[in-house]
């Protein structure tokens, strides 16, 4: 029970801005088991975004209560998929050679790519939680930043990590047990029961279609993925996942 507390802190600390505990012990060895933890933190990141878009749409209105949401997130995770989607834009369209792709996507610079994605971006996610009852908003969050990161983290057992050299990133990249697996599946699928209709057990399709696309687009240009694909792939499944609720409203 230690060790399994142990790997999940040594995943919340990487996947968050919350602190390793003094009690806990880190070993280098837990790092890649972490990564099943994903959708527990994307509970906790979107449990979050719930009660600060809950409490702030109480005083505020409602479009600044959805800003406030995804400034927490963005603050709680230091912005660390967003930074990803900023990398991936910036090295799969400026660069093409697998070289000059990943080259770019380690420079810390932020180029015209990346700033341009970047705010379509924002602006989707925010039009999006805009368009959604802030009655079912909450549970939206929760589910959303959970399944999504179930959906990305699954590219560690489906695709090989492009990078040779050592990264951050490449000690979360060796493939799950069958196990682990199924346990970081099944913590990403149940959130959907808090949308109260079977139904919308469905956006898991669309979801894991849209991380089944990128994985062969990185494929395409650099035979894996990276810490980088990951993070974006999350952010763009979680753009699919809103916009499949809203169209399943209609049903």
């Amino acid at each position: 029970m230690k060790r399994e507390f142990n790997i999940f802190f040594t995943g919340l600390s990487f996947f968050t801005r919350i602190p390793f505990p003094k009690w806990a012990d880190f070993k280098k060895e837990y790092q890649h088991e972490a990564i099943k933890y994903f959708p527990i933190a994307g509970l906790i990141i979107g449990g979050v975004a719930a009660l600060v878009f809950y409490m702030s749409n109480i005083l505020l209105p409602f479009n600044l209560a959805v800003i406030l949401s995804m400034v927490a997130t963005a603050l709680l995770t230091g912005a660390l998929h967003e930074d990803g989607f900023m990398d991936v834009c910036d090295g799969f369209g400026g660069g093409w050679t697998k070289e000059r792709i990943l080259e770019i996507m380690k420079d810390s610079l932020i180029g015209a790519f990346g700033v341009t994605g970047i705010i379509f971006l924002i602006l989707t996610k925010f039009y999006c939680q805009f368009s959604i009852s802030a009655n079912q908003l909450p549970w939206i969050l929760i589910a959303a930043h959970s399944t999504t990161r179930m959906a990305a983290a699954t590219l560690v057992n489906t695709h090989q990590y492009a990078r040779v050299e050592n990264s951050k990133a490449k000690d979360y990249s060796q493939k799950l047990s069958i196990g682990n697996f199924i346990f970081m599946v099944l913590t990403g699928i149940l959130p959907l029961a808090l949308l109260g209709n079977a139904k919308f057990f469905l956006i898991i399709i669309p979801v894991y279609l849209c991380k089944f696309l990128l994985g062969r687009y990185y494929n395409k240009w650099i035979n894996g993925y990276t810490g980088d694909c990951i993070g974006a792939t999350q952010q763009v499944c979680e753009i699919v996942f809103y916009l499949s609720y809203l169209s399943l409203l209609n049903y």
